[in-house]
């Protein structure tokens, strides 16, 4: 996981040169990330769910979620920075998790019950 790494890293500059740091800290942080997730549903708000797909292939679209897309990888990743948590861990933790909670053998093809 690299590349969350690298990212990570690349936006601490990012923040030092602009000295944005003390503007961030986790509930900024995460009204901002709040807000790109906003911006990214907003672009799937009134589509058919069953055309979703398709329609996000078409190339505004597609260049649209992609640009709303990394701006929620990029406060997320800064929001872990500052947090001091290494997020690639914390999901692969996650990920285990789930595998261990939600069986494939037990669960294919249904939707998880939250109940």
């Amino acid at each position: 996981m690299s590349d969350l790494i690298e990212l990570r890293d690349r936006m601490r500059v990012f923040t030092e040169e602009r000295d944005w740091g003390q503007f961030h800290d986790p509930k900024s942080l995460i009204l901002a990330l709040v807000g790109e997730v906003g911006e990214l549903a907003e672009l799937f708000q009134w589509l058919p769910a069953d055309a979703a797909v398709d329609r996000a292939r078409e190339d505004r679209l597609h260049e649209r979620a992609g640009e709303e897309l990394a701006d929620v990888l990029i406060y997320l990743v800064r929001l872990a920075d500052v947090l001091d948590i290494d997020l690639a861990d914390a999901a692969l933790r996650k990920l285990r998790g789930s595998s261990a909670r939600f069986p494939a053998e037990e669960v294919r093809g249904q939707a998880p019950d939250k109940s």
